[in-house]
């Protein structure tokens, strides 16, 4: 019979509906049961694409016993962490606190009021891997809740205390943010890096987007060590293992140091940021590999990824017919018979090193063992055929796959992965000259300004034409900047406005009196405390995105306040930003922009005029993350940027305006004019 998750909306929770305990969803009927019953709470938070989230639904919800057990005791409530990360974040935090580490799922006991007093991630179901089972720890709990109750109230508010301590702005007093702050940063990472296999970390390693965007913009400062560990960190991710080589696209990390073994997954986000990382790097370097890796990721993302409405989807699952990467691995046998022709079937086999006894339980997974200078010397071919032969065999591959059973997808639409995916496909589309990638980025932003913006109120998730939860922080800062890329990718005034509102917004409903901003309105519910995390994680943090729309936002409409308010932001963090930059790697981003030299283009003249467009085109010939631009005809209207604002035609053609730090330069027509005030001493 199913519980009361069969009403719900997320895939995650649909996952568990059949499952003999009785789930609720978060929620004032959970909540109010919990109070009423004197039980303490079991909360459990995943994501659909979550392989041991899997794992222990079969061994412990899907067991009866187990459930009887939490059903007797306990008051069990089922979150989806993509819709909720306000309970994530807060709970993640206790669970931290409590045993040094976290992930998914999560496993935390909670007072009838919500306080937590015990946590951890995945339990077993008998004693192994050093954990209790389970049910050891259901049954221990229940005792001491009910003949000891006062340790655990005692322990549980303690913490909450902690909790609170946690998500306090750090004090700015005596700091500020410069160019040292990013070298510093700069120092640390390539002292970090893992110079053998690429990338930070020892097993099991990720991949670190934002951390390779700091890098390709501290190489735009003329950094070259810079730009050859975030060059050398795309490469490795690209080689296969981590990366699909036969349809595109990221898996969530690497279970070991080198990317061979994927775990499986594939997340929205992830995508979306190395995406961006790899144009950028093309852009940097001119190297056609990293403009394919970021075309077939994309690519990928709208076969694959991609509502028919225009909104993209969350994850696909690791696990395919109950098999974590059946999907993705393949047999001698089976690439044998695919490529029909001996001597591609040497030359693919040779680039790969698949065997008979395969890399993985039998298997293979397709990394790269020759890159394309050794295959083309070992087979004497052009080292520009090599690319294309071995696209035409993964087409093949790709098609024989889709014949497969497919792992699961999670459908549901999320505002801020959506606006990351968005701005990949904005920028490409603008860098590139691809009008197809930038109507799907209009597309998107369409489909979110209808869909997940209604009465006045930005919401998270949507799903089956039903939109909910209030939108957080890292939703409107993270589609603030989405749009801004859009508008200057296609001049359109609708996003520009759009975004301009939501900064309104997020300034009226978010703002911390402390500093920064808080992670949740200020009319959200109410929650053992309101969360405020700083650090990035696997995605940008809510403030350091705020942060970097603030600055942006002030720039178009010369708001000093906003700009003002944002560095301070930057400043509170500038220690941790320097000391740790794989958790700060947004925060250095949006330092890397305040710091400067910023430069705001404003381009007025019809878009279709060629002298117009000869502007615009010269503009995006190079990566420029600290420059913004706006274009209007002329004159401009009063709902277009300030910047853009009195501003006369030179010669009654096409005009440029170049300008920094609120003074513009003298008007210009021409690109070659435009080009030598933005770059007097080559910086972007």
């Amino acid at each position: 019979m199913p519980n009361r998750l069969a009403h719900e909306n997320s895939p995650y929770l649909l996952q568990h509906a059949t499952n003999p305990v009785d789930w609720y969803p978060w929620g004032e009927e959970a909540l109010e049961k919990a109070r009423r019953d004197d039980k303490p709470i079991f909360l459990s938070v995943g994501y659909a694409a979550c392989h041991w989230c899997h794992v222990m639904e079969h061994e412990s919800f899907e067991d009866a016993d187990t459930a009887g057990i939490m059903n007797q005791h306990f008051v069990n409530i089922k979150v989806d962490r993509e819709e909720r990360p306000d309970i994530d974040t807060i709970y993640m935090q206790a669970v931290v606190a409590m045993t040094g580490q976290g992930g998914w799922p999560m496993s935390v006991f909670l007072t009838p009021e919500g306080e937590p007093f015990y946590g951890g991630t995945y339990f077993p179901p008998e004693p192994r891997y050093r954990m209790p089972a389970f049910r050891q720890i259901l049954l221990s709990i229940a005792q001491i809740w009910r003949d000891e109750r006062g340790k655990i109230l005692h322990s549980s508010q303690t913490l909450a205390q902690q909790l609170q301590q946690a998500f306090n702005t750090p004090d700015a007093t005596g700091n500020e943010i410069s160019l040292q702050t990013l070298d510093q940063a700069a120092t640390h990472l390539m002292q970090a890096y893992d110079q053998k296999y690429g990338g930070w970390g020892q097993a099991p390693k990720f991949p670190q987007p934002m951390a390779i965007e700091f890098l390709l913009r501290q190489a735009t400062r003329g950094d070259v060590k810079a730009l050859e560990i975030a060059t050398h960190a795309l490469r490795a991710m690209a080689k296969g293992g981590m990366y699909d080589v036969v349809g595109g696209g990221f898996a969530r990390y690497s279970v070991d140091a080198r990317w061979l073994v994927p775990h499986f997954e594939k997340m929205l986000y992830d995508n979306a940021q190395l995406a961006l990382a790899y144009l950028h790097a093309y852009l940097l370097t001119g190297e056609a590999f990293f403009r394919r890796i970021c075309e077939e990721v994309l690519d990928f993302t709208l076969r694959e990824m991609t509502h028919p409405q225009g909104g993209f989807f969350s994850s696909l699952d690791a696990d395919s017919e109950g098999e974590e990467g059946k999907f993705y691995v393949w047999t001698l046998e089976e690439i044998q018979e695919i490529i029909t022709d001996p001597q591609e079937t040497i030359f693919f086999l040779a680039a790969y090193g698949v065997t008979q006894g395969g890399n993985f339980e039998g298997k293979n997974i397709l990394q790269r063992v020759l890159d394309d200078e050794q295959l083309a010397e070992e087979f004497d071919i052009p080292l520009e055929d090599v690319p294309h032969k071995l696209a035409q065999t993964h087409a093949r591959l790709l098609e024989k796959r889709a014949g497969r059973i497919r792992p699961g997808t999670d459908d549901k639409v999320l505002t801020f992965w959506n606006a990351m995916m968005l701005t990949a496909f904005a920028e490409a589309g603008r860098y590139l000259r691809r009008d197809d990638y930038t109507q799907i980025a209009e597309r998107n932003a369409e489909f979110l300004l209808e869909n997940l913006y209604l009465e006045d109120r930005l919401l998270r998730s949507w799903r089956n034409g039903q939109a909910k939860y209030n939108a957080y922080l890292e939703d409107y800062a993270s589609l603030i900047l989405a749009l801004l890329a859009l508008y200057q990718t296609d001049s359109n005034l609708r996003w520009y406005t759009e975004a301009q509102k939501l900064g309104e917004e997020m300034v009226a409903h978010f703002s911390d009196p402390a500093g920064g901003f808080f992670d949740t309105r200020d009319d959200h519910e109410a929650l053992l405390l309101r969360p405020k995390d700083l650090q990035d994680n696997a995605t940008p943090s809510g403030n350091a995105l705020a942060a970097t729309a603030l600055l942006q936002l002030a720039a178009y409409e010369l708001n000093t306040q906003w700009h003002d308010r944002a560095e301070a932001m930057l400043a509170a963090l500038a220690p941790n930003m320097a000391r740790y930059p794989t958790g700060f790697a947004q925060w250095l981003c949006a330092c890397d922009l305040a710091i400067g030299p910023s430069r705001e283009v404003a381009i007025l003249g019809e878009r279709n005029h060629p002298e117009t467009q000869q502007l615009i085109d010269a503009l995006w010939q190079s990566y420029r993350p600290r420059t913004l631009s706006a274009h209007s005809p002329y004159p401009a209207p009063a709902a277009a940027p300030e910047i853009l604002k009195n501003r006369p035609l030179q010669n009654i053609r096409p005009t440029a305006y170049v300008c920094q730090g609120y003074t513009c330069k003298n008007p210009v027509n021409t690109p070659a004019e435009m080009l030598a005030h933005l770059n007097p001493d080559s910086d972007a």
